[in-house]
């Protein structure tokens, strides 16, 4: 009986042992992930461009699916970029990028301050095509990269026009309208292909002045009875010219009747694309227009910059991942083409940050909220929320050595000694309760050639957040409009 005793306490001991064991190491695996330094420090260099790494594009006529056609998205500075110059380190590449970034969070900023002083926008109905993309269900599109592509993080190569041309837009969520330089052009960046010239194309179609779709511009013009268009992105870029609708081509396949600038007089940080691709709310959207069309949903995978690779942009029942998590799709009352999107908080190495949750709410009044944004690089959190987020990560990354402060960044490691790093898991808490966990590879951004390494967060200046394309890399984030609401997925790139 002893005996028994004995080796019943024994099992038990040894049981409680081995499950104290798998819980460090849950906890382990559930508050820290790894970083792989060494690739990035081995990684080409960002100005170089060699016939293997440019093999790694993926091509538009190479990609099928059998929900419908494909886009390529692509980031900027991936080592398969055409684009990137020549001669340049990767820190000065970097500070470029900051710059942009900056421009692009000012624009954000002077648009919904601009909104909230009292514009109204008008109850407006959503654009409709004539034509169903050759009948099928789903449509796809390529994003990819281009370092000249002006301010835009990622580019998308679209066909234009009959027949078609192809052209890289800027594949932008925080734009509401489409366009492309056309001739003849009064004032007009350098772009990398000659610019559209719509009497070239058969199914090119100027509105009227009296057009529906014209009277759904928030700023417009008219001409000789010819509807005009004008866009300010709030950085002072703009946008002018002549409002029509086009035929665009999806890889082999075409939407009729899309409205779309045709700028001839064009300013601003997007050297090297041919125009934006509008992906934000609003009816001129890219994704409003063809709602009907595509049940009111679509996705995209935003690679990352080592990867080389590009991602589909998809449209259509198979946009949105069955491993998806969700949270509300959220309206602001005075700004339609940013997506808000509900989160309740943030965890550091599997601890919830001391903040609270309606630090992040969108108000009646369109203040505060969090706004998820493909041309923003570095998330920005309202303040509180950054530094309860700062003072934990750094909290738990002591034993990491410590670097100067670099640009916007605040807490950055001199990582050049090391193969790998263990960094504390940072998780979104979505409004309902998903969570979003972050690659590692998210968390950190690579800021130099000589191994420094910085929390890629910053603190906003303005009562909003933004979740940030870093932070989004290698998520399937899709919006579904029909259901009002954001899903997440991870590794859903391909």
């Amino acid at each position: 009986m002893a005996k028994h005793a004995f080796l019943v306490l024994f099992s038990l001991t040894l049981t409680l042992l081995c499950a104290l064991s798998f819980g460090r190491e849950f906890e382990k695996g559930s508050s820290f992930r790894t970083l792989d330094v060494s690739a990035y420090l081995r990684s080409v260099h960002p100005a170089v461009a060699s016939d293997a790494v440019l093999k790694a594009k993926k091509k538009t006529d190479d990609i099928s699916s059998d929900d419908g056609p494909v886009l390529d998205l692509m980031h900027r500075d991936a080592p398969s970029s055409p684009f990137l110059p020549l001669n340049s380190s990767w820190r000065d590449l970097f500070a470029a990028r900051m710059e942009r970034d900056s421009a692009r969070v000012k624009a954000i900023s002077s648009r919904v301050r601009f909104m909230q002083g009292g514009y109204e926008l008008s109850d407006l109905k959503p654009v409709t095509t004539s034509q169903k993309a050759s009948s099928v269900e789903d449509l796809q599109a390529p994003l990819a990269s281009g370092l000249n592509e002006g301010s835009g993080e990622y580019f998308v190569s679209v066909g234009i026009g009959t027949p078609p041309r192809t052209f890289n837009l800027i594949g932008d969520t925080g734009s509401g309208e489409s366009w492309l330089q056309c001739v003849p052009c009064t004032n007009c960046y350098n772009q990398s292909v000659p610019l559209f010239d719509p009497t070239s194309s058969s199914s090119f179609q100027q509105l009227s002045c009296s057009s529906p779709v014209c009277s759904q511009l928030q700023t417009r013009s008219c001409k000789g009875n010819r509807c005009v268009y004008q866009i300010q992105y709030g950085d002072r870029s703009f946008s002018v010219g002549n409002f029509a609708t086009e035929t665009l081509y999806f890889g082999s396949n075409s939407v009729q009747n899309v409205a779309i600038g045709c700028g001839h007089n064009n300013q601003g940080l997007f050297v090297g694309a041919a125009g934006v691709l509008g992906l934000g709310g609003g009816p001129l959207s890219l994704p409003t227009q063809v709602a009907q069309l595509y049940g009111n949903v679509f996705s995209y995978c935003l690679p990352n910059r080592l990867s080389g690779q590009s991602s589909p942009l998809i449209f259509g029942s198979g946009a949105v991942p069955a491993s998806s998590v969700f949270t509300p799709l959220l309206t602001s009352p005075v700004i339609d083409t940013f997506y808000y999107v509900g989160l309740s908080g943030m965890r550091v190495g599997g601890v919830p940050i001391s903040v609270s949750s309606s630090v992040f709410q969108l108000d009646a009044n369109g203040n505060g909220g969090v706004i998820l944004d493909s041309g923003t690089a570095v998330t920005r959190l309202v303040t509180s929320a950054y530094n309860a987020m700062r003072d934990q990560f750094r909290a738990n990354t002591r034993s990491l050595p410590a670097a100067a402060s670099v640009l916007i960044f605040d807490t950055c490691y001199d990582l050049s000694g090391q193969h790998s790093v263990n960094l504390p898991a940072i998780d979104l808490v979505l409004a309902g309760g998903a969570v979003v966990p972050l690659p590692a590879a998210n968390v950190l951004v690579q800021v130099d050639d000589a191994g420094t390494f910085c929390l890629a967060f910053s603190p906003s200046q303005d009562e909003f957040s933004i979740i940030g394309n870093i932070q989004q890399q290698s998520l399937r984030i899709s919006f579904d409009k029909q259901q009002a609401r954001v899903g997440f997925a991870s590794d859903q790139c391909t």
